[in-house]
């Protein structure tokens, strides 16, 4: 049995989402409050026998997989570890899902950890060590912070890195891929990435080295230089310092998102432990999820420049789209927050941080600076780009309430601007919700739940039965893991089809309630090529009618044929009758295909 089913077999999903919301038995189901947006009336149901979960209010959904995904904001490999150290299920080697990619990571892991020693000896331990902890003393960085942060030093040297590991019998080639030599084509040799630089390493949650970050002292440029991607670390979707910080930032509620490393330290050593650092001025889908672990809200201080505005208007409608409150941190003209911190103090720095702007003051604040001239036409710009972002929303509360606060900060009657959202809203809804048709429906539940009888269906399957309806790509989909020998489930859709889809979906497999037969299924496979055929058969009268028109009669003849054998078709589907079916299934999918 694979892991998944054994989980699937001990796992409960009122346990879990009761983690996260409290959960009343209502008749066969448990019903309560969406752990994913807020609301006053509980539209969160879980059906424990299904193990599956749905809201009618922000239309989340799935199985319990799907659970620990979004609120954990884990990976589907990570939360099948969560979930299997939990039940105490052991999970396969490793070795035996990706050979080759395993032992590259556990090579990498281990270049990383060796790499940072090196750098932390150079620190302490060489003339040019003492060079960097003089420069960072300067900056009133303590040795207690540089300690605490592992920090280390990189030798102005083209190879010092290369020949420490060639000590250790490591191949340039293999640092290259952790990202720390390159290569000089020219030469035909290896050189150091990082030189002359102030070591920041970068962790994962964990506590594993994936990363450095490097401060030149020796007036090179970029005067910041960080690792590429590798295959043990993405950009953009790490925070430095969560790893120290994490536990603040849930006690307090609330991240201080900064740019960078120096910024990350003046605030860390100013007594503000809630702090992390994105790495560059723009925050990123990915870093704001990771955050929201953690915390609801996030104060974003960046520097107060124009880059510094761009970037926090940009961290304000990712924070929107991701239903995480979002404040700015106004700092005078000139300042970032290492700066200011070091001018005038962490107690001036901490009254700016209560005084830091609502998201939304602050976007419309901006947006109205960008005017050229006092217009009613400016105005309207200006109100549907807030509209824009108010729209993007999770939670129906707070976008009614941003509605309003925009509507007095715009000087806009509210009316106004709740009808250009409803406008947004209903034309988003008309894009993304799809409707099943009932055979539609009816069919895509017995497919990802009745195990016995999928096969059947999935075998007699062809694309131009689903063309054109809401559940093509999911059927697609299906046919393809089919095709390919796996199993379908919703964790297994994730990715494949669109979110909004997926969602439709999940509320779709809690609406079933009765036990499927195979003549059912059939039924439902029967109803969906009648209406592929009636489809077809319009599209070629409507060809018809174009060609009378051109007097191209010669090409009307065949599709006349073709409308007859539709027909003919048709015919015989309608008269199908499904209930008397041979009890050897073999013997009657040999009949359906003659």
């Amino acid at each position: 049995m694979e892991v998944i089913d054994q989980i699937k077999q001990v796992s409960n999903i009122v346990e879990i989402a009761s983690q996260y919301t409290t959960l009343r038995r209502r008749g066969r189901k448990h019903v309560g409050l969406c752990p994913f947006h807020s609301e006053k009336a509980p539209s969160f149901t879980v059906d424990e026998e299904k193990q599956l979960y749905h809201c009618f209010g922000c239309g989340a959904g799935g199985d319990i997989f799907t659970l620990i995904m979004e609120k954990e904001n884990l990976s589907f490999p990570e939360a099948l570890r969560f979930l299997a150290e939990k039940y105490n299920i052991p999970l396969p080697e490793r070795k035996k899902l990706s050979p080759q990619l395993i032992k590259l990571e556990e090579e990498l892991f281990k270049i990383n950890e060796d790499a940072l020693a090196f750098f932390k000896k150079n620190m302490f331990n060489t003339k040019e060590g003492e060079k960097a902890l003089h420069y960072l003393q300067k900056r009133n960085i303590t040795s207690d912070t540089i300690q605490k942060l592992k920090m280390g030093y990189s030798m102005n040297s083209w190879d010092a890195l290369i020949s420490f590991f060639q000590g250790k019998g490591i191949k340039p080639k293999i640092l290259e891929k952790a990202g720390l030599v390159l290569y000089n084509e020219k030469k035909g040799s290896y050189y150091d990435r990082f030189r002359g630089r102030i070591i920041f390493p970068i962790f994962t949650i964990t506590g594993k080295t994936v990363a450095f970050g490097g401060r030149t002292i020796v007036d090179a440029e970029p005067k910041y230089l960080n690792s590429p991607d590798t295959p043990i670390y993405s950009k953009g979707k790490l925070l430095y310092g969560l790893n120290f910080c994490k536990d603040s930032i849930r006690e307090k509620g609330e991240v201080v998102m900064v740019e960078g490393y120096t910024d990350f330290l003046a605030l860390l050593q100013a007594g503000i432990p809630n702090v992390a650092a994105s790495l560059g001025t723009s925050l990123t889908l990915d870093q704001v999820s990771l955050a929201k672990r953690f915390a609801p809200r996030i104060i974003a201080s960046y520097d107060a420049d124009k880059a510094g505005k761009k970037a926090a208007e940009r961290a304000i409608s990712l924070c929107f789209e991701n239903g995480v409150e979002i404040k700015v941190l106004n700092l005078p003209q000139g300042f970032d927050p290492d700066s200011y911190i070091q001018r005038f103090g962490a107690e001036k720095f901490s009254v700016l941080m209560k005084e830091s702007t609502p998201g939304l003051k602050f976007l419309i604040n901006s947006h109205l600076q960008e005017k050229n001239e006092e217009t009613p036409e400016e105005k309207a710009r200006v109100a549907r780009n807030i509209i824009n972002e108010i729209q993007k929303i999770p939670d129906p509360v707070v976008r009614s309430e941003y509605v309003k606060q925009a509507s007095e900060h715009l000087s806009i009657e509210e009316s106004v601007l709740r009808s250009m959202l409803q406008k947004k809203t209903t034309e988003k809804e008309k894009e993304t919700q799809p409707n099943f048709l009932n055979a539609e429906k009816r069919l895509l539940q017995i497919l990802l739940e009745e195990k016995e009888i999928a096969p059947y269906i999935f075998s007699e399957i062809k694309k131009e039965y689903f063309q054109g309806l809401k559940g093509e790509p999911i059927f697609t989909a299906l046919s393809d893991s089919f095709k390919k020998g796996k199993s379908s489930n919703l964790h297994e859709l994730k990715g494949k089809i669109d979110p909004s889809l997926l969602s439709s979906l999940s509320e779709t497999l809690l609406e079933k309630e009765q036990e499927a037969t195979v003549e059912e299924a059939f039924e439902c496979l029967n109803a969906l090529r009648q209406l592929s055929l009636e489809n077809q058969a319009k599209k070629l009268k409507s060809e018809i009618a174009r060609l009378e028109r051109n007097g191209d009669k010669e090409r009307i003849l065949p599709l006349i044929k073709q409308i007859r054998e539709m027909k003919e078709e048709l015919s015989i589907l309608s008269q199908r009758n499904y209930q008397n079916l041979s009890s050897n299934k073999r013997d009657f999918l040999e009949e359906e295909r003659n």
